[in-house]
């Protein structure tokens, strides 16, 4: 046996292993990928260029996703299972499935983001680097960990990365587990924190790079699995 992304494109493989908890199980069993179906391997598909965060907009309201949660969204779009990062500025998908197991989809679901909600992709946005001064203090952070952060603005529930220069808002909720919200608490990020943003400047933190994907066919549908969720599916 070897792992689906040791497949060699062109390759027709039949699942005999997952690894995995529950969650796995389930994510792969709503892409219809379980042990004995068959596969046609297609391609391995390299990393999104884009490295930064993006924009969506679902029922009306724009939301930012950092790229590390926006690749665990895989969704449905001209009859291919797809995650979010694949999509282009204008293209359209139905949500299907959240990888990463029940805790994302929660944050997800928190955000507005649930399996049967349409959703267009409005566009990449830029690597930078988002400053508050919280606490006296200046802060620095991307905007994935800020997309994280609810606040209250005007009245309007939002994430901090619509703050506009010099506008202030109160913290209200953290989207995320127990290691973003200490991450977060202990820059000052806390639920009831006044906050104003500085500045955004294009200088961000180095970013770490991501596997690919590797898409295959089921049947008649085009099925595109995450480098990490590919490497729990043994094939031969």
């Amino acid at each position: 046996m070897r792992s689906l992304t040791d497949a060699e494109p062109g390759a027709k493989v039949t699942v005999k292993k997952i690894d995995g908890g529950t969650d796995v199980r389930k994510h792969l069993d709503d892409l219809s990928i379980i042990e004995g179906v068959e596969l046609n391997v297609m391609e391995q598909v390299p990393a999104h260029e884009h490295r930064g965060a993006i924009s969506i907009r679902i029922e009306g309201k724009e939301i930012i996703l950092g790229h590390g949660m926006a690749e665990k969204i895989y969704l449905e779009k001209a009859g291919s299972m797809t995650t979010l990062l694949e999509l282009e500025e204008g293209d359209r998908g139905v949500v299907k499935s959240f990888g990463g197991g029940r805790y994302f989809s929660t944050w997800f679901h928190e955000l507005g983001i649930k399996e049967g909600t349409e959703v267009e992709f409005l566009r990449h946005m830029p690597v930078q680097t988002l400053i508050f001064n919280v606490a006296d203090k200046e802060i620095m952070i991307g905007e994935g960990i800020a997309s994280k952060v609810l606040a209250e603005h005007e009245g309007k529930a939002i994430q901090i990365n619509y703050l506009k220069k010099g506008e202030k808002a109160k913290v209200t909720r953290i989207i995320g587990g127990a290691n973003v919200k200490q991450r977060l608490d202990e820059m000052g990020f806390e639920e009831g924190a006044e906050i104003t943003l500085v500045d955004k400047e294009m200088i961000a933190p180095p970013i770490p790079l991501r596997g690919g994907y590797v898409r295959v066919r089921l049947g008649e549908q085009m099925v595109t699995i995450g480098y990490g969720i590919a490497k729990k599916v043994w094939v031969e």
